[in-house]
């Protein structure tokens, strides 16, 4: 016997085995995944705006008659209603869908109303589904309006016991309604939320005029309309350019209002005027999808970092309306800085991706633009309008055969009477002497005695003379798009008035206003200005003394660590330290350790090279000029602000070649005109600064010529002052040379012995 005969090999046999290349076998699978992933999980159809877990929420609430004006039931019966029956998914993902829905701060038209806990807009969660109460709201009913009119297709449901619509028919433009958001693979979709009377405005545009330009659309849809309010601070253009091609972004912005402020002006920028000069400013609407506890958290986060100095504190006095109250450190600040300080660093600005990839009628993935979107919509609209015309053509044709069999009845009443008493098989007697339908026959047959009234025959004559009429209508609207096109443009103003912008649900939340330019400032700007004292160790340890200490009193250190540089600065500094490796860091004065201890090795803040010594530390002073010189005696004039450095790594300045190290940082006075170069060698060389160099970045040129050993000392002077350099002992006391011109020679020259009473360390 054949293997035909036989039938399919059993799934586990050996013989149901297929040979094939991995790739292309793992390469058909994802596919089918992904694509089950783009339809059937994370991509909202545009028709109802609706992903299938959604859809299968509200059609099962519809079911279980929950309607607006019915009693409530509880969410774990409606999530056990969808699990079984509709989408076989987790518990927890299909009540998350379902409060979601509820949501009044997630969804602009929440499409479930819920009583219970299902969250706030704090971030906590709902409670679970056995303490929640649900029922669809009016809107849910708007967008499902139409299910029993044959406007849709059903499909069986996953055990085939049931059956589910494919898409909700009704008029409400759920998609730009309530938006979008989803994952899928390879491809997204990220849709806000939109004011329903606008969207209509512009849909009943396009209705009119098909070739319509995209900038009038613009007039009509000013942008997004989100749940929660807020600002929307982007250019028209930009807002534009993001609609007609379908990808964009929106940033939105946080809302100052003070309701209780004293003038229009105060009221528009969230200030509220306290006693004495004093002011703080009130928030009353924060960023979509931002929870407001973690909002308060990052305001409260950058007070304790010290990162907007002039926020003081934050208040959270939030009721059912948002009110978080921030209080400046003086009344002194100004409002707009903290606002822009605010905004950098806190998510009360955020931006919003829109990415309107949907699926079209075909449940193909696609980006559309606002006019595509709304003509692809138009389009399933009349679809659904000539469906729902054909399903009451249908019924109609339906009842008048039933009314014709009904009348001749009527008018041969007697007749039917002794028909049925005499006749054992009465209907077909029936359908051969009146030329009645199997239909008419059964409902004549059916008909109640009470039925049988003259008033009875002349209701069905008027029903009969209605439905010819209505029949006619329906015929015309079938047969002319213009007909279809006005009906649906009444249908959709009929709507409108529903979610016009004087409702209270229709009311635009979302402001559209271009932001003003930016308040330019520096970060430096916010931090407290305070005197300090800056001590550093031979061995790298850094702290920072509050005050401006006497820098020539003690200061205690580590076992066998010792004062290396101690200086006075303000913690608005920038605080500049150099390596004999050449390299030059930065660091912020304001974010040393205090001097209650040792201090922090200030390699945990910079990346210094563990073979590298600090050769110099000092305030960074703007406009400042120093010389730098090695160990080999070559060197350069650099400017101050070129050795700021924006990361830990710092900045390679001097480039050092065999074993020269960077050996001095001197700064250049006021006035300084020439350079005093010292060597190992004890031969001193001056000569004028002009023929130094200045350059950002290199080894320099050579200011000494040593035989052997190399520099020992650099630094700059005014000639017509002389050279002073500080006696022994205390290091208080200091002698001037006033005739260098014995000394003074052409840079690079090898120089000769010092003044008598020069020290012998060779330092100035």
């Amino acid at each position: 016997m054949s293997s035909k005969d036989q039938g399919a090999p059993e799934p586990d046999s050996p013989a149901a085995i297929v040979d094939a290349p991995f790739e292309t076998a793992l390469s058909e699978r994802y596919l089918v995944y992904a694509l089950s992933t783009i339809t059937a999980r994370s991509l909202p159809d545009l028709r109802d705006g609706l992903k299938p877990v959604h859809r299968r929420l509200l059609w099962a609430m519809r079911q279980l008659r929950l309607g607006p004006d019915t009693a409530y039931k509880k969410s774990a019966r409606v999530v056990g209603e969808v699990l079984g029956k509709y989408h076989p998914h987790g518990d927890t993902a299909v009540y998350d869908a379902m409060v979601r829905l509820a949501q009044p701060f997630a969804l602009r038209y929440p499409l479930v109303e819920g009583q219970g806990n299902f969250g706030n807009i704090d971030g906590d969660n709902a409670a679970a589904a056995r303490y929640t109460e649900a029922r669809l709201t009016k809107t849910a009913i708007n967008l499902m309006a139409g299910l029993d009119e044959g406007t849709v297709d059903f499909v069986p449901t996953y055990n085939n016991e049931e059956e589910e619509p494919v898409i909700f028919p009704g008029l409400f433009p759920n998609l730009l309604a309530n938006g979008a958001s989803g994952i899928a693979v390879g491809m997204a979709t990220n849709i806000p939320s939109h004011n329903v009377d606008e969207v209509i405005a512009a849909i009943l545009a396009v209705i009119e005029n098909p070739a319509i330009e995209h900038a009038d659309l613009m007039e009509l849809v000013q942008g997004p309309d989100l749940a929660t309010g807020g600002l929307i601070v982007d250019s028209a253009e930009s807002i534009s350019t993001a609609y007609e091609t379908g990808r964009g972004s929106f940033r939105i912005r946080a809302r100052f209002h003070a309701a209780e402020a004293a003038n229009d002006e105060d009221r528009e920028a969230g200030i509220e005027r306290l006693g004495g000069g004093q002011w703080q400013l009130v928030i009353s609407e924060i960023p979509y999808q931002v929870p407001k506890g973690k909002l308060i958290e990052q305001i409260a986060q950058v007070i304790a970092d010290k990162k907007v100095p002039i926020l003081e504190d934050v208040r959270d006095e939030s009721d059912e309306q948002i009110r978080i109250v921030l209080v400046p450190r003086s009344r002194n600040v100004d409002p707009e800085l903290l606002k822009e300080s605010l905004y950098r660093l806190t998510d009360l600005e955020t931006r919003f991706g829109l990415n309107m990839n949907v699926l079209d009628a075909t449940r193909t993935p696609m980006v559309m633009g606002l006019k595509e979107l709304l003509q692809h919509w138009i389009a399933s609209q009349l679809d659904i309008l000539q469906r729902r015309t054909r399903h009451r053509l249908a019924k109609i044709v339906d009842r008048l055969e039933l009314l014709e069999g009904y009348i001749i009845a009527f008018l041969n009443l007697d007749r039917v009477i002794e028909i049925i008493r005499t006749e054992d098989e009465p209907k077909p007697v029936m359908m051969k002497e009146f030329s009645l339908t199997d239909r008419q026959a059964e409902a004549i047959l059916n008909m109640r005695l009470r039925s049988l009234r003259k008033l009875e025959e002349m209701q069905l004559r008027g029903e009969k003379d209605d439905l010819l009429k209505e029949q006619d209508e329906l015929q015309k609207l079938l047969d002319s798009p213009a007909r279809q096109r006005t009906r649906l443009k009444r249908d959709l103003t009929g709507l409108r008035k529903e979610y016009g912008k004087d409702t209270a649900l229709g009311a635009r939340r979302t402001t559209i206003a271009e932001a003003a330019p930016t308040v330019e400032f520096s970060m430096d700007a916010m931090i407290e200005k305070e005197p300090i004292t800056v001590i550093l160790s031979a061995r790298g340890w850094i702290r920072a003394a509050k005050g401006h200490a006497d820098l020539a009193q003690e200061y205690k250190f580590k076992e066998g660590d010792e004062l290396a540089f101690v200086f006075h600065a303000q913690t608005t500094d920038k605080l500049l330290i150099a390596t004999d490796d050449g390299r030059f860091f930065t660091m912020g004065a304001d974010k040393l350790p205090g001097a209650r201890g040792f201090g922090e090795p200030v390699r945990t803040m910079l990346d210094i090279d563990n073979a590298a010594h600090i050769v110099a530390a000092w305030p960074h002073r703007p406009g400042e000029r120093l010389l730098l010189a090695s160990t080999l005696g070559k060197g350069f004039v650099v400017k101050s602000d070129d050795l700021l450095a924006e990361t830990r790594k710092g900045r390679a300045v001097m480039t050092l070649k065999g074993d020269a190290k960077l050996a001095k940082v001197a700064h250049i006075g006021e006035g300084h005109d020439h350079v005093a170069v010292v060597g190992d060698n004890r031969k001193l060389v001056v000569f004028n600064l002009e023929e130094m160099p200045e350059m950002q970045r290199g080894q320099g040129v050579q200011l000494q010529r040593y035989k052997d050993g190399g520099m020992a000392d650099v630094t700059t002077f005014k000639l017509e002052d002389g050279l002073s350099w500080q006696m022994g002992g205390t290091g208080e006391r200091t002698r001037t040379e006033q005739e260098m011109w014995q000394w003074k020679v052409a840079r690079g020259g090898a120089g000769r012995m010092p003044p008598q009473g020069f020290p012998r360390d060779n330092r100035f």
